[in-house]
């Protein structure tokens, strides 16, 4: 029996260890039959390691998406690769450190700009350096920590993931006409290195163990994945625009 994303030719980005999401996402894809590539920044040696856990080689590309010279030639590089694309998975968020921890109040505009620009507006500018790439229509799947709340030491991160989800949206209907589906995993947290980086983090996981109607599992990131692969394949042909919340059901439950 064949795969769900038999044939498929996806763009995977952020996958930095082992535990994160996006290796996940990649291993899934190849079990289910897609050619993968990946991107890396600021590290490419380290994902290339880490590439090597995957079922089978994968290429990978420095790609720093606030960089102008990289957007521009990552088709062709993925062209040459590939030949084209049928997906892509934005796994990308960074905030400078006085934008996390509790320090909202007082951070600069500065690292606040980095924030929107690496989380939220490279959804934007990641899709459209790869639409060439994409003549048969797609899927673009992103990942959001749910930008509905204001959560424990999250600060800027949260309207910076609130910037993105709005994003998909627009992204959502003027790609639309081209055939290209663009949808957000809102997932739980996950103990991976992006969340390492935010100060105090266990203090916002700690809502889960109270609140989550099916245990949720720091360590695994495969249920995320799994709804990544999901939005990716064909299963979901008229879907675009939503936000799939893979979180163990804890945005249903007000206390």
């Amino acid at each position: 029996m064949s795969g769900i994303l038999e044939g498929k030719r996806i763009l995977v980005t952020g996958v930095l260890m082992e535990s994160s999401i996006a290796f996940h996402v990649a291993k899934l894809a190849q079990e289910q039959g897609a050619e993968i590539i990946l991107t890396a920044f600021p590290r490419p040696t380290l994902t290339e390691r880490i590439a090597k856990k995957l079922p089978k080689p994968a290429k990978v590309i420095e790609l720093d998406v606030t960089n102008e010279e990289h957007l521009a030639r990552l088709a062709d590089v993925v062209g040459e690769e590939l030949g084209g694309l049928d997906g892509l998975v934005h796994s990308i968020g960074f905030a400078p450190q006085d934008a996390l921890g509790g320090n909202f109040l007082n951070t600069p505009f500065e690292s606040v700009a980095t924030a929107m620009h690496v989380s939220a507006f490279s959804l934007k500018s990641l899709t459209m350096a790869c639409l060439p790439l994409m003549q048969n229509g797609g899927s673009v799947v992103g990942l959001t920590f749910d930008a509905q709340y204001a959560w424990p030491q999250y600060d800027w991160m949260g309207p910076a993931k609130a910037a993105l989800e709005a994003t998909n949206r627009y992204m959502a209907r003027d790609l639309g006409k081209q055939n290209i589906r663009c949808n957000l995993i809102s997932a739980g947290p996950i103990g991976s290195m992006a969340a390492k980086s935010i100060p105090g983090f266990s203090e916002l996981a700690s809502v889960w163990d109270s609140r989550s109607p099916l245990e949720w599992d720091l360590k695994d990131p495969e249920p995320a994945g799994r709804g990544v692969v999901a939005l990716l394949s064909d299963w979901f042909p008229k879907t675009t625009g939503e936000i799939i919340h893979v979180d163990g059901g804890l945005h249903a439950i007000g206390a």
